[in-house]
């Protein structure tokens, strides 16, 4: 038995596979990573909704855009506790899903 062949088969197999892993890495377009955002609702606009958080004592405000491509859970409003996952892009940041958190409940 010849082991040459055998081995040369899998080895050009193995090549081909690697070449076109490859290039499909390279073709995949550059999506930037989701990020989200968890607050409190303070301003709620058409096309444009603000929330605010702290974090160890440090306030933070973020704006995101509202797009038609924009998936809402809830019924946002003002005061409510919201969580948006976001891109940010050239524009600024874009809401690509926003889920309306429901009340804490108090004791």
């Amino acid at each position: 038995m010849n082991v040459r062949p055998v081995f040369s088969r899998y080895l050009w197999r193995f090549v081909f596979c690697c070449a076109l892993l490859w290039v499909a890495a390279q073709a995949a377009p550059n999506v930037p990573p989701d990020q989200y955002f968890t607050g409190t609702i303070t301003a709620l606009e058409d096309g444009k909704i603000t929330a605010r958080r702290t974090v160890l004592g440090k306030d933070s405000t973020r704006s995101f855009q509202i797009t038609s491509q924009t998936r809402i859970e809830g019924r946002p409003k003002v005061n409510a506790r919201v969580t948006v996952k976001y891109v940010t892009t050239e524009d600024g940041d874009m809401a690509v899903h926003i889920i309306v958190r429901a009340p804490i409940a108090k004791k």
